[in-house]
């Protein structure tokens, strides 16, 4: 019962944190929103198919970019939750977290946790609206979709908590995320498919194949039609444990960053 009060502050702090920041909701769906019409309408062009009719669009909208978007909605989430890390850790909030008597490992994995379910509320809320642009899922898809889109968040807000921990000012973490989100996201099968970007760069293709994001991608494109893509489960899996564990050695006081900001002490 203590864990579970534990999980609770901390996610009540995170829904909280989101309900009061409106801007932070509105910006997250209106992102995607405007690329899956714009991307969406060139991804038609680039291959060559005609951009009729105006309404029911369209499996290509489902198949492809839709769930690359579904992805960009929880890489920002992923960013902006490790944005709130890096300002605990200037506020003094962070040090007074990680002394308490709960395991440092179910402090973050609380803390991670709790900001998935935040970004699933937002993925969800896009899906809803996408609806008007003929994005239709399958109907068991609604649920399929909801643990890959979980798995999806802990493997990218692991990455985004990874980069906290080494990120000593607020004022750095902007330029850091335009670094990481944008090459994530336009070297990956968000837009495109992998075999398309074989036909026109293999360098690319290659990139895109080594590229965390490209599988979380595929993992939410199939579960959306209630189908499993298991080798990118496991990459997707894999690379959470990875970025967790890193996480988990920058975050504590005897090692990583922290002893190097106390000069070697622990």
């Amino acid at each position: 019962m203590s864990w579970w009060y534990v999980f609770r502050g901390i996610a009540l702090r995170e829904f909280l944190r989101f309900i009061r920041q409106k801007e932070r909701f509105f910006a997250a769906l209106v992102r995607p929103l405007v690329w899956l019409f714009i991307f969406a309408a060139g991804f038609r062009s680039v291959l060559g198919l005609s951009i009729t009719p105006p309404y029911r669009t369209y499996v290509l909208y489902e198949v492809y970019v839709t769930p690359g978007l579904c992805g960009l909605i929880l890489l920002f989430a992923g960013m902006q939750s490790s944005l709130s890390m890096v300002y605990d850790r200037e506020t003094g909030a962070m040090r007074s977290l990680l002394v308490s008597p709960a395991p440092r490992w179910y402090l973050l994995g609380s803390k991670l946790l709790a900001s998935v379910l935040v970004a699933l509320l937002q993925v969800y809320a896009f899906l809803l609206i996408a609806r008007l642009w003929g994005v239709k899922p399958a109907p068991w898809g609604w649920v399929t979709v909801a643990p890959a889109l979980v798995m999806a968040g802990l493997m990218l807000g692991s990455l985004g908590l990874l980069i906290s921990s080494a990120i000593k000012q607020l004022e750095n973490f902007a330029g850091v995320m335009n670094f990481v989100i944008f090459p994530m996201f336009f070297a990956s099968s968000a837009l495109y498919p992998l075999w398309r970007l074989r036909e026109s760069s293999p360098l690319l293709h290659d990139i895109a194949a080594f590229n965390p994001f490209t599988h979380a991608v595929e993992l939410i494109r199939f579960a959306l039609y209630a189908k499993l893509n298991f080798e990118a489960l496991l990459i997707t899996a894999g690379c959470t444990v990875v970025f967790f564990g890193l996480t988990m050695f920058m975050y504590n006081p005897a090692r990583g960053l922290w002893r190097a900001a106390r000069g070697g002490k622990s």
